[in-house]
C-alpha cells in the first residue's frame, strides 16, 4: 500500500481457480494470490513471489508481473458481476523499479471507464516500503462465463477463497 494512503475497508475475498497461474490453489508453479474487494470499489491483490517466478536473480520476472496486474484489473469486473469476465484487448505496463521475491506484495487496480461491453482500468504494484514498482492499464471485452467455458464452470474449478484476509489494507 502506498505510505500516503489511509486504510481501506476490506468488504470480502473473490472466488480463485484449481489451477490458475495467478490464483490458482493447485498450481504448484503459480502465484496463489488472493483478490480483495475493497470498500471504496477498487480490487486489490496480494501474493508472494517465490523463485519459480524470477527472471534475473532475486527479482520477479516482467512477464509474471504483468499477469498479476492484468488478471487484477479485469477483476474489477467481478465486484459488479461475478458471472461476466473481462477477456484483455489492450495492457500496457511501466517497469519503474524491480520486485523482489519472497516478500508480501499488494497491487491495487481501479476502474477508468466503463461501457455496457467494455471495461478500462489501471493498477499499481507496491513495494513493501509503499513505493510503487510497476504501474499498468488494460482495456477488456466484457464476456459471460458461458461463451468462455461453454459448460460453465463448476464448483471444483472456481470456488470461495478460503483463507482469511485482512479486515483493511
Amino acid at each position: 500500500m502506498p505510505d500516503n494512503e489511509q486504510h481501506i475497508k476490506v468488504d470480502s475475498a473473490q472466488s480463485i481457480s484449481r489451477m490458475c497461474f495467478v490464483c490458482g490453489e493447485d498450481n504448484r508453479y503459480g502465484l496463489h494470490a488472493r483478490f480483495l474487494n475493497l470498500a471504496d470499489g477498487r480490487v486489490a491483490c496480494q501474493f508472494t513471489a517465490q523463485n519459480e517466478h524470477q527472471g534475473y536473480p532475486g527479482r520477479m520476472h516482467g512477464g509474471v508481473i504483468s499477469s498479476v496486474l492484468d488478471e487484477l484489473i479485469g477483476r474489477l469486473l467481478q465486484v459488479k458481476d461475478p458471472t461476466s469476465f473481462a477477456v484483455t484487448l489492450e495492457l500496457s505496463v511501466k517497469y519503474r523499479k524491480p520486485v523482489p521475491l519472497g516478500e508480501e506484495l499488494t497491487a491495487i487496480a481501479w476502474t477508468t471507464n466503463e461501457t455496457a461491453r467494455l471495461l478500462e482500468g489501471d493498477a499499481e504494484l507496491y513495494l513493501a516500503d509503499g513505493s510503487v514498482a510497476i504501474q499498468a492499464s488494460a482495456k477488456y471485452l466484457k464476456m459471460a462465463v458461458e461463451r468462455i467455458a461453454p459448460e460453465g464452470l463448476a464448483e471444483v474449478d472456481w470456488f470461495a477463497d478460503r483463507r482469511p484476509y485482512p479486515p483493511e489494507l
